[in-house]
């Protein structure tokens, strides 16, 4: 059934081709039957070979075949060429045209014609031996098979419509969701590029003041000159590999910032960020597990602002009973964090508008950062309720 489906949406020409030769033949036998002369069975033939036409090219001119319909209706009563299987195409043609997409002068002309076929037919051929209300009655019937050809094309006309612009705004909504994505996208890029680079460059501050340092005391304390050299090898190294990670972010904003560079927020001010939350209200566990050592600037502030972003959610959206739970575990090679709560608020689908200062978009600004840094991240809803987010960043970025 599936396959004769698909081969009649693939062929429709085809299909309506062979139902005008049935019809055609219909036609010929109905008109060997057809009393009289051999000019009226004639006028059977051509009227119904016409009609046949019509069935075989409805969907390539619909408008046209209705008005050679139209004339072989006209001719049919004039010739006096009574009801015959080719008429059915009338049916066909009305149908056609009401669920094509064309003008719809055609739409209710087939409508009018329809409604008036019936009427016309009993008026040129009228019953004998019934009466006047059996008439009526008769013209009714006879008039619904056109009117709910009408009725049926006209619907399936208006729902291929309906279904076109839905799929339109699908569509659309879509390439907007995309082009938002985007447009989100880049400004994280331009903002991480921003902290990044302030990262680099408190980097080489601290370089320069080493340098100071191991030049002043060169001579007087070897030692302490060879520990700052030490430290500038190191901080260098940490610098090159933030400023690895920085090419490919474009920096959209050119604004000017006054002020000397400051590091930015680091894992020890995790602590601090979640004492800040709880003095809010939220009910926060904290727990660092593994050995804390030093990281590479870029990560710690990735790890910082996971947990502000996870935070700043369950406090927006979390409930007034929510609670969180955040866990810090340095591993050999990485720092894990994993960030859960038990809100019961509104949906957690908020967090992709907007980020913990405002300008943020949740869950886009977490996966840029953590693609900054090599890491992966995790996030979805807790069975139960609630949101989990998990990260894992690497101590080295990934080449």
């Amino acid at each position: 059934m599936q396959r004769l489906y698909d081969f009649i949406r693939r062929h429709p020409t085809g299909v309506d081709s062979f139902w005008a030769v049935v019809l055609l033949c219909m036609t010929v036998a109905a008109a060997a039957g057809v009393p009289g002369d051999a000019g009226d069975r004639w006028g059977v033939v051509v009227i119904g070979a016409l009609l046949s036409v019509v069935v075989a090219l409805r969907r390539r001119m619909p408008e046209r075949m209705l008005l050679l319909t139209a004339v072989l209706g006209v001719a049919q009563l004039v010739a006096d060429v009574e009801v015959f299987p080719s008429d059915f195409a009338m049916l066909v043609i009305i149908y056609t045209v009401a669920a094509h997409d064309g003008p719809r002068w055609a739409s209710r002309f087939a409508l009018v014609g329809g409604a008036c076929a019936a009427t016309l037919a009993m008026v040129r051929w009228p019953l004998e031996e019934t009466g006047a209300g059996g008439k009526i009655f008769f013209t009714v019937v006879m008039t619904a098979p056109f009117v709910l050809a009408w009725v049926l094309g006209d619907s399936i006309r208006t729902r291929r419509a309906y279904f076109a612009q839905l799929e339109e705004r699908a569509t659309r909504l879509e390439k907007e969701r995309e082009a938002q994505a985007k447009v989100a996208v880049a400004a994280e890029r331009a903002r991480i590029a921003r902290e990044l680079h302030d990262v680099v460059a408190h980097n080489v501050s601290v370089m320069v003041v080493q340098a100071d340092g191991a030049a002043y005391v060169m001579d007087t304390a070897p030692d302490q000159a060879r520990q700052a050299l030490e430290t500038i090898s190191g901080t260098g190294r940490q610098a090159l590999a933030e400023m690895r990670r920085l090419l490919g972010v474009l920096r959209t904003s050119d604004a000017p910032e006054s002020g000397e560079y400051v590091p930015q927020p680091d894992v020890e001010q995790i602590e601090d960020l979640v004492e800040q939350v709880r003095r809010a209200g939220l009910t926060v566990d904290f727990k660092v597990e593994g050995t804390p050592r030093p990281l590479p600037s870029g990560v710690e502030l990735t790890a910082y602002r996971i947990v502000q972003e996870a935070l700043t959610n369950t406090r927006k959206h979390g409930g007034p009973e929510a609670g969180a739970s955040v866990r810090l575990v340095y591993f050999d090679d990485g720092l894990g964090l994993l960030v859960e709560d038990d809100g019961r608020g509104a949906s957690h689908e908020l967090y992709e508008d907007g980020g913990a200062d405002g300008r943020g978009h949740g869950l886009i600004g977490m996966r840029e950062r953590v693609g900054m840094v090599g890491g992966t991240l995790d996030a979805g809803p807790r069975p139960g309720g609630g949101f989990r987010i998990s990260a894992l960043l690497p101590l080295k970025p990934a080449h």
